[in-house]
């Protein structure tokens, strides 16, 4: 398969990612231990579900972890910090709910906020930086 970016090209997209990947970090102010799949699963999941999702969902949201008892041990920190908070859930009592906490919630607004404007910087330095390929 023919190469289609130059070298210049792919580090600006590494750029961006570094660049997103800085700002995730910050969600949690300098605490690395959320720089992990498993959080970014999580904490993804829960700011694109429309409703609280359950906590099941939420379980096998984390892709990389294959033990239920591993991923409800993320979950468990997650609301620990207070990034994270459990409900009862109101259809079935035997079953709860998660969603983010408001503040983690407003500070993943604003990182998917500079996230995008990084992703429009990126795109167009490709562009710049070579001949970009038309997307058919």
């Amino acid at each position: 398969m023919p190469l289609r970016y130059n070298d210049a090209q792919r580090r600006a997209y590494l750029n961006f990612i570094d660049g997103v990947a800085a700002g995730w970090v910050d969600i949690f102010e300098g605490d690395t231990e959320f720089y992990s799949a498993a959080y970014w699963d999580l904490l993804r999941m829960l700011w694109r579900a429309e409703t609280p999702p359950r906590k099941t969902e939420a379980l096998r949201s984390m892709t990389g972890i294959k033990s239920p008892l591993t991923a409800a041990k993320y979950i468990d920190t997650a609301m620990a910090r207070g990034y994270v908070v459990e409900m009862d859930n109101p259809a079935d009592a035997r079953s709860k709910l998660l969603d983010l906490a408001p503040a983690t919630r407003s500070k993943m607004d604003v990182f998917f906020d500079g996230a995008v404007e990084q992703l429009r910087v990126a795109a167009r330095q490709v562009d710049v930086l070579g001949p970009s390929p038309d997307v058919g």
